[in-house]
């Protein structure tokens, strides 16, 4: 059997470009005793990605070079098994690499139930992208009813979750999107209350317009000048949750807040997280996000682009905004 495996080959400065990775063909050894073989099916593509091939200290070692590159999660099938939890045709959810098969020996996987839902879910809203929502709204930003709650990157994977999440709390949700369409999506199927369009709109102005009353939680996908627009408009005691900052991703020198004064100001408080802290609740999650989308409070969008040789084009949609909700690449068939 022949695995094929994206490798990193160099760290790339600024925006990647396709010889950062390379398409390695491999066998596939034979497994040792507590080991399985997952054939993976769906895996996910997030702009962490692109902080995890900086050599630089982070929340979790760079990937090596001359490795498979790491993945968020990955969805598969066990094809063979010398573990008594793991057995053949039993579906699975755990960090297989962008590559078509993987050997595991158990640590960090889970079962997963196609039944329930379709597998792909289980990287969407019933994966780590809820989880990331889920966590990073009702922890770190702790809403309460009746409060406003802007979001930037508000159409991505995350942040179509946060808005919905939001409103089932009861705050006003206002988000941040690039294009007429992704704006529109917003209102009529993430349950916006109202959007704004950073292409073509002055954001700061339309901040003011659309949270006269000012922004009590500000969940941040996306750093940069947004970040600081929505500084500017924060109450007193706001939260600002730093959830990602895709706009800095893949610049040289990244740019920090002009505006965090405001957060002296005004009490305030900024504060970043990991999905990874929440690992023991992830249970917890799993299970309020199945009945909220059992419901019909949560719809959740994914974007399956097929093919491991399409991993390049399929990762730069992370950065182009040519994706809408969860971006997923498909490397094998179900």
């Amino acid at each position: 059997m022949k695995n094929k495996q994206l490798i990193l080959t160099k760290r790339p400065l600024g925006v990647p470009d396709a010889d950062t990775w390379h398409l390695n063909e491999a066998d596939v050894p034979a497994l040792e005793d507590g080991e399985f073989l997952v054939e993976n099916v769906f895996v996910s593509i997030d702009p962490t990605m692109r902080g995890w091939i900086n050599d630089r200290k982070s929340y979790m070692p760079p990937v090596a070079l001359g490795e498979v590159m790491r993945a968020a999660g990955t969805v598969g099938k066990v094809l063979q098994s010398k573990h008594e939890d793991f057995l053949p045709g039993h579906y699975v959810l755990g960090s297989g690499g962008i590559q078509l098969y993987t050997i595991s020996n158990g640590k960090g996987w889970h079962r997963v139930d196609p039944t329930l839902a379709p597998l792909h879910k289980y990287l969407s809203v019933l994966g780590m992208t809820g989880f990331t929502a889920y966590f990073g709204l009702l922890d770190v930003g702790q809403p309460k009813t009746g409060e406003t709650i802007l979001v930037s990157g508000a159409a991505g994977a995350v942040g179509s979750i946060v808005g919905q999440i939001g409103k089932i709390k009861g705050c006003r949700m206002i988000g941040i999107a690039g294009g007429e369409e992704k704006c529109r999506k917003l209102i009529e199927t993430y349950q916006y209350d109202g959007a704004i369009d950073y292409k073509s709109q002055k954001v700061s102005t339309k901040i003011k317009e659309l949270c006269p009353e000012g922004v009590d939680i500000y969940f941040d996908n996306v750093g940069g000048d947004i970040l600081d627009a929505a500084l500017a408009r924060l109450n007193f005691k706001g939260r600002v949750v730093l959830c990602g900052g895709i706009s800095q991703y893949n610049a040289t020198s990244v740019k920090g807040p002009a505006n965090y004064l405001s957060l002296l100001a005004n009490r305030g408080r900024m504060e970043g997280f990991i999905v990874f802290d929440f690992a023991r609740r992830y249970g917890e999650a799993a299970k309020q996000l199945a009945e909220w989308v059992a419901a019909g409070d949560i719809y959740s969008d994914e974007q399956i682009e097929k093919g491991i040789e399409n991993f390049y084009p399929t990762f730069l949609k992370l950065f182009s905004g040519e994706k809408t909700g969860k971006l997923i690449l498909q490397v094998n068939d179900l």
